[in-house]
This record gives structure tokens, C-alpha cells and sequence, in this order.
């Protein structure tokens, strides 16, 4: 099943470094055939062409309205009334509302997102809290790849449910 992993978020700004931290050790593991991994400091529409022929995206990002530490995973679909004209970064309901829009098709998304403690200017260097979530982040994407491939052989629904790390 082709699947994309995207982890986003400033390097330099402490815990929002934890979507790209997370995608940086997922791309160092053996993921299996056709699973792409890309860290990203933003979400541009240039990524939309990317989305098109996928079976299943996740996308990896910090929060500020989860408590330090925790982790959320959270089904997406596409969101029209989140289209923007900010050419510089974009909401993942808006990636995958333009490719809804450019390619008739959205692929299964979810957005695993870990709760930072501390958004001050450090060069990738996490709190111990980001560093707990980074744990919980990867194994959230382990159980949605695994769901992914019992899918794709038919042997789970993969409905768009919300999961909990």
C-alpha cells in the first residue's frame, strides 16, 4: 500500500520540532515497500501531487491544546472552508481539500499530533514531556500502517475512526 508519512514543524522552535524529530526516526527503520517518509518545516501545496496516488497519509505535528506528553491521532478528511490563499503553509484539511479538488481522490489521512511543553527558540532540543510523545507518536503510526496493510489484504474495515495513542 502506498503510504506517506509527513512530520512538520519548526526545527528551531523547541517542542514543534516534535512532527519532523518523529518522522527523522521512522526514516531511519525498515518501513517496508512503498512507505515514504518526508519532514517538512511547513505543509506546502507543492505536497499535494504527493497525496494524489496514496492509499494512506499521516501526518506528524506538535499541539498546544493537548496536555505535554500526550498524544493524539485523529482521522482527517478534507475541508473546504479551510482553503486559503497562504501560499506559504497550509492545514492538512487543506492539502487534501485541494487534492479532492485537482484529482477526484483523498487518500486515508490521519494526523498523529504529540503535546509540546515549551515552544521557545532550541534547535532541536525537546522537553522531557516531547520526548515521551515521540515514544506514543510512533507507536500510533505502527498501529496505522499495521491497520493500513490488514486493510489493503482484507482483513479489517479501515473506517475513518478516532484512535487513541
Amino acid at each position: 500500500m502506498k503510504t506517506l508519512i509527513v512530520g512538520y514543524g519548526s526545527p528551531i522552535r523547541g517542542d514543534d520540532a516534535l512532527g519532523p524529530l518523529a518522522a527523522d526516526r521512522l526514516a531511519a527503520l525498515d518501513l517496508g515497500d512503498g512507505i515514504e517518509v518526508a519532514s517538512r518545516h511547513v505543509l506546502t501545496a507543492e505536497m499535494v501531487a504527493d497525496l494524489a496516488d496514496k492509499a494512506l497519509v499521516i501526518f506528524l505535528d506538535a499541539a498546544v491544546d493537548i496536555a505535554p506528553g500526550e498524544v493524539r491521532c485523529q482521522a482527517l478528511e478534507p475541508d473546504e472552508h479551510a482553503v486559503s490563499t497562504m501560499a506559504h503553509f497550509l492545514d492538512p484539511r487543506e492539502l487534501l481539500a485541494w487534492c479532492e479538488t485537482l484529482y477526484q481522490r483523498v487518500p486515508e489521512t490521519y494526523l498523529v499530533t504529540g503535546g509540546g511543553d515549551s515552544f521557545d527558540y532550541a534547535s532541536y532540543e525537546l522537553t522531557p514531556a516531547a520526548e515521551q510523545a515521540i515514544e506514543r507518536m510512533l507507536a500510533c503510526v505502527g498501529r496505522l500502517l499495521e491497520q493500513g496493510r490488514a486493510a489493503s489484504h482484507g482483513q479489517i474495515s479501515s473506517s475513518g475512526s478516532h484512535l487513541r495513542a
